[in-house]
């Protein structure tokens, strides 16, 4: 579970910004929605408003930009994210840090760089414990190697390969140590090294980040024939006029036709890393788009099977596909997979979550989350438009967060709970009269006629 993430001179958040997934002493309310992890409590949502263009899609991108930079590279159009409000920033580093837990335990990872020339100046790795002090797990800085904590003891075969580790990184300036102990390389669950994959899978596969233009890949899988009953189920419940959901096989060509040729060759390198780097046998994958949705199992051949879904519209002769689907109703199809969810320790952040949506159906669906993940460790963050839901009936006031613009076009976060409101208050009317900033606020405009 994500316990905070920080950002510092990233697009439109010049200074550090801060969201924290921590629960407020004075809120009181919703207390289901507090999940503890030993003896911390963690909440549920972050519901993030702002006016267009204020940082909330920023603060999205910081979410994808730590995950990419992680599983991938530090990407070419880095060069131009750094905070363009004050010239000094294009040489300023740029940090980046996620804390969160995996197994119960706690962890603190984040890098710093010059976001211009792209180039690494740290990167550091901690645990984190209940008592406030933290023990290394590894430091790195500019021009220097990696270095473990010294607290981290190591047997003589761990000692011996993570020399060679050292001395093959040799002090690279462009690529996250992280990243480079999770290329080819296998931990045994001896090691006292675990910690680099355990880390690692968490960002790429227990952090969801979804766009409305991002192609997502989940290495789950929730349409087959025993969630079928449940889908069909939940989709009529949102009166989409969908009667039923199939499913329907295709081939690896026309999987290839439908799909970008740079979106089908990342699905089959993440695919054969799967396979290879984390030893995987078999696997079930979904992917899903816009306007695609396709589902990818390992056989015992070692063949690929293909599946997608096919949509009946009452009594209709003939099945519809997911493209020819409302927007609406694809974007439902999106949301139902974290409604499906059984994964533990899943962070979903969401960017223009009620895009499609009726207002009704947004609040159906955040109600339906509950109903269906009462216990889960699982959280849901989204930036939204949609003042309707902003209801101390659905979200505590410390899960609602406000990002705005200052003066200098700097964006600046804070969360509801700053203000002190009964809990009857109409949030929503208060919000939209201006009470807690983060709206547009108009000029006065004469138009005149030559």
């Amino acid at each position: 579970m994500l316990v905070k993430v920080l950002v510092d001179n990233f697009l439109s958040f010049e200074s550090k910004t801060e969201l924290t997934m921590l629960p407020s002493n004075k809120t009181r309310k919703k207390t289901e929605h507090k999940i503890r992890v030993k003896n911390t409590p963690l909440l549920k949502y972050a519901v993030i408003y702002g006016a267009n263009a204020a940082g909330k899609s920023n603060l999205v991108e910081a979410f994808r930009f730590i995950q990419y930079c992680v599983y991938k590279a530090i990407p070419a159009q880095a060069t131009t994210m750094f905070c363009k409000t004050q010239e000094a920033n294009s040489n300023k580093p740029s940090t980046f840090e996620l804390q969160f837990t995996v197994n119960d335990k706690f962890y603190a990872y984040g890098f710093s760089l010059i976001l211009k020339e792209r180039k690494i100046v740290s990167e550091w790795m901690y645990e984190l414990y209940q008592n406030g002090s933290a023990k290394t797990l590894f430091e790195r800085e500019l021009g220097k190697k990696p270095e473990l904590g010294g607290n981290v003891t190591l047997e003589n075969i761990d000692k011996l390969k993570m020399q060679t580790y050292l001395d093959d990184f040799d002090e690279n300036s462009n690529t996250l140590f992280l990243s480079f102990m999770n290329r080819g390389k296998k931990y045994p669950s001896s090691t006292k090294l675990s910690f680099f994959k355990e880390i690692f899978n968490w960002i790429n596969d227990s952090l969801d980040v979804c766009t409305p233009n991002t192609f997502l890949t989940s290495f789950e899988y929730y349409y087959n024939e025993a969630s079928l009953s449940i889908i069909n189920d939940l989709i009529k419940t949102f009166d989409t006029g969908i009667s039923e959901v199939s499913i329907a096989e295709i081939s690896i060509d026309e999987l290839k036709k439908e799909l970008p040729e740079a979106i089908f060759d990342d699905l089959m390198d993440k695919l054969k890393n799967k396979l290879e780097d984390e030893g995987v046998e078999k696997f079930k994958v979904s992917m899903r788009s816009n306007t695609s949705f396709f589902n990818i199992e390992s056989q015992d051949n070692g063949e690929l099977k293909v599946t997608t879904i096919k949509l009946k519209h009452g009594n209709s002769f003939y099945d519809f596909s997911y493209k020819e689907e409302s927007d609406g109703t694809r974007r439902l199809f999106e949301l139902l997979d974290i409604l499906l969810n059984k994964s533990e320790n899943k962070v979903y952040v969401i960017d223009e979550m009620e895009r499609s949506l009726h207002p009704k159906l947004t609040s159906r669906f955040i109600k339906l989350f509950d109903q269906m993940h009462p216990k889960q460790k699982i959280q849901l963050i989204f930036t939204t438009h949609e003042s309707s839901i902003m209801d101390q009936e659905l979200f505590r006031r410390d899960e609602i967060w406000f990002v705005e613009r200052d003066k200098n076009n700097n964006s600046n976060i804070y969360s509801l709970d700053k203000f002190k409101e009964r809990y009857d208050k109409k949030l929503s009317k208060a919000y939209l009269e201006g009470r807690y900033g983060a709206i547009p606020v108009f000029t006065f405009f004469r138009y005149k006629e030559d």
